[in-house]
This record gives C-alpha cells, structure tokens and sequence, in this order.
C-alpha cells in the first residue's frame, strides 16, 4: 500500500471514529484520546491529520443533504421528508447524528445546523414555492418536523415513531407541515 493510501485509510478511520464517538458522547465529552484509540493510532495521529479537536469535528459533521428535486408545491413536503429519511434508513447519516446530537449545546454546532437550512433545504423550497413571501418559515417548519422525527425514531426509539413504515412517516409529516403549501395563509 502507497504512503497516501495509508494516509487515506488513517484519515478514513480517524473520521469514522469522530463520528462515532461525537455522536455518542457528544462534543464536550469525545475526546481525542478516545477517538484515537478508537482508530487503533496514536492521538498524536489525530492531531497531525486535523490539527484540533474543533477542526476534527467540522471535518466528521460536514454534510450535503443533496436535497433532490422537490417536484411540486403539493409534493415536495412529502419529497423532502421521504429523501430526508432515506438518509438515514440507508446508514447515511452519521453526520447528521453527530450535528444533532452536538447542536443543542455546541454553538458552532448550531450554526453548522442553520448553515445547512441556509444553503440546502430553503433553496429546494424556494424552487417549488418560487412567489411564496413566507419560504424560509416554511422551509424552518419542514426542517423542524424531520428534525423531530430524525430524534424520535433514530436517536430515542420512540414508539410507534420508531417502527412506522417511512412512506406513511413521510405522508403524515407533510400533511402536518402543509398550510398548504401552495397558497401563503392569510390572518
């Protein structure tokens, strides 16, 4: 194996284990000696690869929701919550975790989180709803209903979330977060 390859395969391990270990502890308690001996190296290894614990968490929280084509005003509640979920249903999602698990008491946690809203998820909304004044609240809906979701099911098992087939999940969802969509309410 090339020198790079080795450094390829250290890098990969050392952010799987980040990932693991800050979404299970979170940032506060992962430390770099427990990520370390998580990777089977030493934690000077760590530091040489990523230069901090700080940059080492940027680096395992960094995330492209690659939020599809939305399609339509009255489907694209239900696109979105349904590509959301496939994430996680196919083990794609151990950033999301991490940034989820992290966000409520890690500051730049938090704005990693509205950063994402920011340059993923309002703009998909913005090509469906393009004359909507009220996108970015509905967008911060949506984002709070999977957010919602991705907690009850994925981090806590809660029941009956926990067991639901994801199509029905997806269903209920948007027509909790459809005002409806295509038309701003008025008071």
């Amino acid at each position: 194996m090339a020198f790079t390859e080795r450094s390829a395969a250290t890098r990969t391990a050392i952010l799987d284990a980040a990932r693991r270990r800050f979404a299970e502890d979170g940032y506060e308690r992962a430390t770099i000696r427990a990520i370390a001996a998580d990777a089977a190296i030493d934690p000077s290894m760590v530091i040489r690869y990523f230069g901090s614990k700080a940059e080492l968490y940027a680096a395992a929280s960094a995330i492209d929701l690659a939020v599809p084509d939305l399609g339509d005003a009255d489907d694209a509640a239900a696109a979105y919550v349904e590509a959301f979920l496939a994430r996680w249903e196919a083990g794609e999602n151990t950033a999301e975790a991490v940034l989820l698990r992290t966000a409520p008491t890690h500051p730049d946690a938090a704005a990693r989180v509205q950063a994402i809203f920011d340059r993923e998820i309002v703009p998909a909304l913005e090509k469906v709803l393009p004359d909507d004044p009220a996108v970015r609240e509905r967008a911060a809906l949506l984002l709070s209903q999977t957010l919602g979701i991705a907690y009850g099911r994925y981090l806590l098992g809660i029941e009956p979330l926990a067991s639901m087939d994801v199509r029905e999940i997806a269903a209920l969802a948007a027509q909790a977060a459809r005002i409806p969509l295509h038309a701003p309410r008025t008071p």
